[in-house]
């Protein structure tokens, strides 16, 4: 959805934003304070039956936990999805709480404690290598715990994914294993006793090019064709990754999700399963399955004029919504899309400058952004919110109270 369709997709009711069929006004007086992130269960459910719609039928939809933890999310996607992906050790106790099979958790990232390293292979979920180091770490829990560690390669690729938001593919990077030092870890592995299940290639983030996201997928299958013959056993696990993008200013062209699923179904026909048969072909997508069911609400407290410009204080923020302000990795600051709650049905009638309550001037919600007119008490929506919002934000930043989380 393009921001505008996104704002659409909440609804109205009395000439109010909606969210979960609930007018505003009235979930703000259920949460009972502001500022509040509010993620609404029908978006979320439809944005999983189009992703079942659309892609091939073999492949397995994974959650990365890290877009969103909130523990409601990650219990109603453990329900509608194949596999959750996880990032440290909290994460990993969160997805495992939800009785979904340990075996279909993952966990990725750089910088694995050993304590965490030790937790994952207890309880029998697969660990993403990210060096030889790590490698021995996971080798060194299996022995003590007289376990054998089921296990993947994240692999760096030799390539780069051009139209990412942030590259994590390609050249020197401190994701995943350089994928010309693959075969020899993979003789360690085998000597370590460790059950290598096959590979992860994650390029980049948050592309809305659908033929750079198939192309990508394409090259992963090239690089994983050349290491493959170094397992010890069939390759039975090939996360592709995911990067699948959301729209987050008016600039932003939807991702034709159409484009993916025809070139991944010729990748799954044509090579995948001829080649690797017992294969598991992962997608892992966060910000995709989140990103647009979520909302950020906001309560004006001030409205002040500086030399002719107006602006909306409010009593949220950078310190919640780091991304919406413009420092979580844009080189170019744009506006997300931004309401009025209680007057959402009409046009906007005037241009203001949303900011919070930091002493900053980096705290920016909107920048000279077209909005109904609005005043003291108030409630300013920020859209897009459901991925990298609160857990991506530097919350205790002059010790403002934390905002409440709620699934509608």
């Amino acid at each position: 959805m393009n921001p505008r369709e996104h704002i659409a997709a909440f609804g109205t009711s009395a000439g109010e934003l909606s969210v979960g069929g609930m007018p505003l006004s009235r979930l703000a007086a259920r949460v009972g304070e502001t500022p509040f992130f509010a993620y609404d269960r029908r978006l979320l459910d439809e944005r999983v039956d189009l992703l079942r719609a659309t892609l091939p039928r073999e492949v397995e939809l994974s959650y990365a936990m890290k877009a969103n933890p909130m523990p409601a999310i990650v219990q109603h996607l453990a329900r509608r999805v194949d596999r959750i992906d996880v990032a440290s050790g909290l994460e990993l106790r969160t997805a495992l709480d939800t009785g979904i099979r340990p075996d279909r958790v993952s966990f990725a990232g750089p910088g694995k404690t050993p304590s965490e390293i030790r937790q994952a292979v207890a309880a029998g979920v697969l660990v993403e290598i990210e060096s030889a180091r790590e490698l021995a770490r996971v080798a060194t829990a299996g022995r003590d715990l007289g376990l054998v560690p089921l296990a993947a390669v994240r692999v760096n690729p030799d390539f780069s994914v051009r139209g990412s938001g942030m590259r994590m593919g390609g050249g020197p990077q401190q994701f995943g294993v350089d994928a010309e030092q693959v075969p020899e870890l993979l003789r360690s592995a085998d000597a370590a006793e460790v059950d290598i299940r096959g590979f992860h290639v994650f390029a980049g983030a948050q592309n809305l090019d659908a033929a750079i996201i198939a192309e990508a997928q394409r090259r992963t299958v090239d690089l994983i064709e050349t290491l493959a013959g170094g397992l010890a056993g069939p390759l039975r696990y090939l996360n592709l990754g995911g990067g699948f993008g959301i729209p987050y200013t008016d600039r932003d062209r939807p991702l034709d999700l159409t484009v993916v699923a025809t070139g991944l179904q010729t990748l799954i026909d044509g090579r995948i399963r001829p080649t690797f048969p017992d294969a598991e072909t992962v997608i892992e997508l966060g910000r995709f399955i989140v990103g647009e069911c979520g909302v950020y609400v906001t309560k004006v407290l001030d409205r002040k004029v500086s030399r002719g410009r107006t602006y909306l204080v409010v009593d949220g923020g950078m310190h919640h919504q780091l991304a919406a302000s413009g420092n979580f990795g844009q080189a170019i600051r744009r506006n997300y899309a931004l309401a009025v709650g209680t007057a959402a049905a009409g046009p906007p009638v005037e241009t203001v400058t949303v900011v919070g309550c930091l002493c900053t001037p980096l705290d920016l919600l909107g920048d000279d952004a077209e909005l109904a007119a609005a005043d003291v008490d108030d409630l300013i929506v920020v859209f897009q919110q459901g991925a990298y919002g609160l857990t991506a934000s530097p919350i205790n930043f002059l010790g403002h109270p934390a905002p409440a989380e709620v699934l509608v």
